[in-house]
């Protein structure tokens, strides 16, 4: 630029600033600067703002220890029935917003941050799941109430019971029955459920670390942190032969007598690689799915051409059960080197080992696919190009 400034005189501006490729624009602004602007000037106070005097008063108001945890709508009330008027509401927000301590004043209890339950069983009598749900009753506002107690690894129902309230002494002597009828021992069993009365009553607890049970909760408003037993009361309720209402708790207890039974015992679990709960609680899960390889295998035999891909397998049991899982690290190439996924149409990916470009025109827009070693690229062109007749071909 200072070439072309000294090079003016003689060639000219167009001349020299084509000669050294320098724009004519920065050539002009160079030799002629914009004059600089004015400072801007400071708005005037308002003749009905606060003198400082009169704003001192209000953060005194504000900041006396009678007021220093109230809302400045509480401030503004209080003072007014004392006979005091210093300015409104939205003045004292701009004077503490001015100060910098418009956050909330009023002291508040802050609820602790609870701590997700992650949970693992790797086999039966691990980790149970408990919970209790209302079954209605002949009229209305009348409940039976059911408790369950089920092994997360294996589904199984280990106990339940019925009753015509919900206590804490009922859970109390459920829970030591069941624990006496499985054998369990100390150290080996966790207990997990919600925040309901009863599973986080005294009894409860002092009779879980009388017989060594850890007990752990969901998280307060968290509806996941307990699937399991919300997952077999649904199976439950959404039984054909359930009823709209239970007649009597004799009624209830029949129905349950049948349930429970077939549940454990004939119910085929997608969970569980299609294995019945009682099943895989008494660790049989090996033995059945032989059988099922053994029907699989002769099935394999007569007709190999109806299984494309690889011989049948039986559907596997998983080896373990959470609740709450772990999350898992990304694994891969950074954010630079992935390659974005595009979802391509049917048919197409048979020719992602060939170079061939396809030009699909839609509607609304046109797509470009380029496959070139197995990569599909897709760009789109919005808005679409209007075409040269009111007709369209489709």
């Amino acid at each position: 630029m200072t070439a072309a400034t000294q090079a003016v005189p003689a060639l000219g501006p167009v001349a020299a600033c084509q000669a050294l490729g320098v724009s004519r624009a920065s050539l002009h602004r160079l030799q002629h600067p914009p004059p600089q602007l004015p400072e801007p000037l400071e708005r005037p106070s308002p003749p009905r703002a606060l003198t400082p005097g009169e704003r001192a008063i209000v953060l005194g108001h504000l900041h006396s220890e009678r007021f220093q945890d109230r809302s400045p709508a509480e401030v503004y009330g209080t003072l007014l029935d004392e006979g005091v008027y210093c300015c409104s509401i939205r003045t004292l927000y701009r004077i503490l917003e001015e100060e910098g301590e418009t956050r909330e004043r009023r002291n508040q209890l802050t609820h602790p941050p609870y701590q997700k339950p992650q949970l693992l069983a790797t086999g039966p009598n691990q980790l149970w799941s408990w919970d209790i749900t209302k079954l209605l009753g002949p009229a209305k506002w009348t409940y039976f109430y059911l408790y369950v107690i089920l092994d997360v690894f294996s589904r199984y129902v280990v106990g339940w019971m019925i009753a015509d309230r919900e206590g804490k002494e009922l859970a109390k002597q459920f829970m030591a029955a069941t624990c006496e009828k499985h054998q369990i021992a100390p150290g080996q069993l966790t207990l997990h459920a919600d925040h309901g009365s009863s599973m986080k009553s005294k009894p409860v607890a002092f009779l879980l670390a009388d017989l060594g049970v850890t007990k752990t909760h969901s998280r307060p408003h968290v509806s996941d942190d307990n699937p399991f037993s919300e997952s077999q009361f649904k199976t439950l309720k959404y039984r054909p032969e359930f009823p709209d209402r239970f007649g009597s708790l004799q009624h209830a207890r029949s129905f349950c007598q049948e349930f429970f039974p077939w549940y454990n015992t004939q119910h085929h679990h997608s969970g569980l690689g299609l294995l019945t709960p009682e099943v895989v609680h008494y660790q049989r899960a090996e033995e059945v799915r032989h059988l099922r390889q053994q029907t699989l295998d002769a099935a394999y035999a007569a007709h190999p051409e109806r299984f494309v891909r690889k011989p049948p397998q039986p559907p596997a049991l998983p080896t373990e059960v959470w609740i709450n899982p772990p999350t898992k690290p990304e694994s891969g190439p950074p954010d630079s080197d992935k390659k974005t996924q595009y979802i391509m149409p049917a048919g197409v990916s048979k020719l992602c080992q060939r170079k061939v470009e396809m030009s699909y025109s839609l509607q609304s827009s046109h797509v470009l696919f380029a496959m070139a070693g197995g990569i599909g690229h897709v760009r789109l062109r919005w808005p679409p190009r209007k075409r040269a007749s009111g007709r369209d071909p489709g």
